[in-house]
Formats: C-alpha cells, structure tokens, sequence
C-alpha cells in the first residue's frame, strides 16, 4: 500500500498560516507600540558624547548605560533595522491575513446562494416560519418591503434571497490596506526623511542645501521675539523668516512659533528652541565689542556667559554669565566671588579697574527643518484605515425566503456578522408586517 507524496508547498502554507495569525499582528502592534515608546522616552539622533553625558552617570531604567542605548540603536528607534524589520513583519502579517481570510470573506459575501428547501433555512442561525394561506403573496409583500429598505435582491419563482451592507465587507481590508500604507509612509520617511537643528541669530542667513549639494532656499531670520511672564520664564517663542530661492523670484516671508510650523517645498519648519548668541560690550573707553556667548551646562540649564580678561595681557580673566536676554549680567571672579551685576542698556561698572558696560543682548532662534517624503503616504493611509474602520461597523445582512405553497408556510431565515441578537428580533417584526391588519 502507498502512501502518498507530502506536497512541497505544505510547509509554506503552513508559515503562511503562522505569519497571519491574528495573535501574532497583536504581538507585533505591542512591541511596535513599545518601541515607539522607548522613541518618545530617549532623546533621537543626538552626537553619541550627548548618549554618554546623560546615561553614563545613570543607565536608562537603571539597565542601559550609554554604550548600550547606541548599541541598541535606540538614538534612532524609528530608522532602526530592528524596527523597520518589525514593520514590515507586521505588513507582511496584514497582507496574508487580508489574503488569506479578507479577500475570501469578501468573495463569499458577493456570491449568491441559492437555498432551494426550508430544511437548509432551518439550519441557520436565525430562522422563523409563518403560517399563512397566501404564500407566495406573502413572499410577494415580503420582496417589496426588502426593497423598499434599500435591500439587495435576487427572485426565484418560489423563493428568494437578499442582502444588505455588503459594502461592510470591504472594511477590514481597507483598514489592513491603510495600516500597511501607513507602515510604508514612515518607514520611507525614516530612510528618505532629513532632520537638521540650527540656531539662527538675526540678520543671520543659513543656506539649505538639496541632496546634490546646491541650494534650495536661503533661510534669513529677520526678527526673533520671546514672549515672557510676569516671572520672566518664556512662554512662546516667535520667528520672522525669509525664503529666498536661489533663482529671481521673490522671497516668500513667513513667521514660525511654537505650535504652528511652516510648510514650504516639502520641507517643515518649526520653532523648536532658543538660545543666546552674542552680548555686545563696551570695555572703557573701546568700541562696542559683540562676543559669542556658549552654554555652561555644568553650571546650569538655560545658563550662557563667556570669560573676560581684564588685562591687555590676558591675565585676570572674569566670567559673565546669564540667564536671558535681558540680563541681568552676572560678573564672577576665578574665586567664584560675585563681583558686580550688569543690566543690558545700562550704566558701566568698574570690574577689576576695568569699566565695563553692557549694550544689548542678542537671541538666537532654534530652528528643526524636517524633510519626510513619507508623510503624504501616512496621511493617506490613515484616511484609508479611518474609512474602512467605518465601514467595518457596518453590518452585513443575508436573508432567504421560501414559500411553500402546499404547506401554507412562508419559511424566512437570515445571517448577520454583527449584532446577531438585534436581527433575531427584527426578523419576526418583519414577517409581523407581512399579515393583514384586521
């Protein structure tokens, strides 16, 4: 006796299978949600000293040392291999599940069956009979009530069948379809996508520059405003820009603040942060000298200043330093002793036999430019996956009737994928109307 042969695509069926269980695409949404979190959580794209200098002193979770959030490639969750990789797992899932179970149930769902005898109604899940001496006018005032509540209908002599909501079918292909747009779009705007943060001082000019080095648009920030409290924290921030293009059309003016970007060319500008640029001086009796200003994170957040000699020689440096544009100025010596308080504007003070007097101070506006060629497809595939969300509620009605004549009964029995309990009592309603009112 032979046995016979195990066909060579069994194996791949049953991956299939396994690739497009449902238990497995929730698995997949949880660590995707997971991975999203630790995204949100870790700052992204910063130099690796910035991964060193927060999580060496203290690992993330108290696990992760800064080594370790590199190694991870957790500095870049979303342009990661591993979670573009689950990504695509999970598109993949979606794709065989619409495949394999979707497209079938749509299928099924536009094929008419053709139920000849009331033993296959009985066999439904909702199923009911009426006793009536009129059958088929009966079957008759059944067919034009089915129609006239927006049923579909196919009539046989001695029966029919109906159905309604089938567009309900569509649903959840359409939200599979929309996910896995919507995987594309960020997965394409993580790879293809571009981030750059500059800090643009005004009467300042910073050049963009495409992917094959020449300029796109100059970038010229003409004004920079910081809205604060009566307590002197900032509570918005707000851009003055001017897009010059390379050719001779006009500049396009804009204005950026925190929560309202601009969009320009595919590109995204928003108002992201601020910074001190320079502080002008006057040293005794010297021109107004403008210095650079840098951050001094080791002594503070938001802290900026500069050393100072005092001496032609270089020698008895001082250090000014300050926490917002408008001052006040605090000098130290190198002992850390405060030696005197500067108000931008106004009159000098003598520092170590040095007069110095502060003129003004000047902001510098923290600019992110985001390229995502992505974001068209992410949109699109969330309308996608709204819509077939929608459509999913849907629900899908199927109805056969079969008169029988010699018998004097009208048998009527239906199918609902949702809400089952709501149509079992509807169907007798129905067959209620189709008797006549004494």
């Amino acid at each position: 006796m032979s046995t016979a042969a195990p066909q060579p695509w069994r194996p791949l069926q049953r991956l299939a299978g396994w690739i497009s269980d449902l238990r497995l695409a929730i698995g997949l949404l949880l660590l995707i949600a997971l991975a999203s979190g630790i995204g949100t959580a870790i700052p992204q794209k910063e130099e690796e000293a910035f991964y060193h200098q927060l999580y060496d002193p203290q690992p993330w979770l108290g696990l992760v040392h800064g080594n370790g959030v590199l190694r991870l490639q957790l500095d870049h969750v979303y342009s990661s291999g591993w979670f573009l990789g689950l990504l695509a797992w999970l598109g993949l899932s979606l794709i065989l599940c619409s495949w394999r179970r979707q497209w079938p149930a749509l299928q099924a769902s536009l094929r008419w069956i053709d139920y000849r005898s009331p033993r296959q109604l009985s066999k439904l899940s909702v199923a009911e009979t009426l006793v009536t001496d009129h059958a088929a006018a009966d079957l008759e005032r059944l067919e034009a009530d089915l129609r006239g509540s927006g049923w579909q209908i196919r009539r046989q002599d001695d029966r029919l069948a109906a159905r309604r909501g089938v567009l309900g079918r569509v649903g959840p292909l359409l939200v599979h379809a929309g996910m896995v747009v919507l995987m594309v779009g960020a997965a394409w705007g993580a790879l293809g996508g571009q981030r750059l943060e500059r800090f643009l001082a005004p009467g300042r000019e910073l050049e963009l520059l495409d992917s094959r080095g020449s300029t796109q648009v100059t970038l010229a920030l003409d004004d920079f405003r910081i809205q604060r409290d009566p307590a002197g924290r900032p509570e918005q921030f707000s851009s003055s820009l001017r897009l010059i293009p390379p050719s001779d059309a006009a500049p396009t003016e804009a204005a950026i603040s925190v929560n309202h970007p601009l969009r320009y060319r595919g590109m995204t500008l928003y108002q992201a942060d601020w910074s001190l640029a320079t502080i002008s001086l006057q040293l005794g009796r010297s021109p107004v000298l403008e210095l650079p200003l840098q951050s001094f994170p080791q002594l503070g957040d938001q802290l900026w200043g500069l050393v100072l000699p005092t001496r032609p020689d270089g020698s008895e440096p001082v250090l000014l330093s300050l926490s917002s544009e408008q001052g006040p100025v605090q000098v130290f010596g190198p002992d850390g002793v405060a030696l005197a308080q500067l108000v931008p504007g106004g009159e000098a003070q003598e520092v170590k036999g040095l007069p110095i007097r502060v003129e003004s101070v000047l902001p510098a506006s923290g600019i992110l430019l985001k390229r995502d060629p992505g974001v068209p497809l992410v949109y699109t595939g969330f309308a996608i996956a709204l819509l077939g969300g929608a459509l999913s509620l849907v629900a899908t009605r199927q109805l056969w009737a079969i008169a029988d004549g010699p018998g004097g009964r009208l048998h009527v029995a239906g199918l609902c994928n949702r809400n089952l309990t709501a149509f079992a009592g509807e169907l007798p309603a129905l067959l209620q109307r189709l008797q006549p009112q004494s």
